[in-house]
């Protein structure tokens, strides 16, 4: 990464961060729930709930790495196809053990963080991503759009019946409409 760019993000990232207080209110009603009851929503926990997803799936991977990861769960929340909530996002099918969306949310293990420093850094990801807007995302490129990803190791039966739109670190992105 450039130096000035990586200078331009942490400096986006310490911004962001001296006003998270100030952006603690609830967020509003997504307009295409049809639900009779709203769906209230607390930033807080929103921020924290998409923290522990960058923590935990990707915290030895590139900043810009760990952001995809962030940017496909916040895709999911405006798919249809998916809860309206981060941490409904994150942890749909947690009780399925090794078969829910993120592994960290079913693998029966601890979700601590150890890392201090990559706790604080995916804090800081998480509230950059939670407030980039369209334009934001567009800078991004067409891997902003995507809604999976996967360790390039592994190799999910999904994988081929999705467009593949990029690949950051050691995560490959896809993206699709109707899964």
């Amino acid at each position: 990464m450039h130096r000035p760019l990586a200078a331009a993000i942490l400096f986006a990232f310490a911004a962001l961060s001296a006003f998270a207080p100030a952006m603690a209110a609830p967020l509003p009603q997504k307009p295409e729930i049809t639900s009779d009851k709203p769906v209230y929503r607390s930033y807080n926990k929103e921020i924290e709930c998409l923290t522990a997803a960058i923590y935990f799936e990707a915290r030895g991977e590139p900043v810009r790495g760990q952001s995809m990861v962030a940017q496909v769960v916040l895709n999911r929340v405006d798919s249809a196809y998916y809860p309206d909530t981060v941490c409904d996002v994150v942890y749909q099918n947690a009780h399925r053990k090794n078969a829910c969306q993120f592994s960290f949310a079913c693998d029966d293990l601890p979700d601590e963080f150890a890392e201090r420093s990559a706790h604080r850094m995916a804090r800081k990801i998480a509230i950059f991503a939670f407030n980039c807007d369209d334009d934001c995302k567009a800078s991004r490129g067409e891997i902003a759009q995507s809604t999976h990803y996967h360790a390039d190791y592994v190799a999910p039966f999904w994988s081929t019946k999705l467009r593949k739109t990029g690949k950051v670190g050691s995560h490959i992105f896809y993206y699709t409409a109707s899964m």
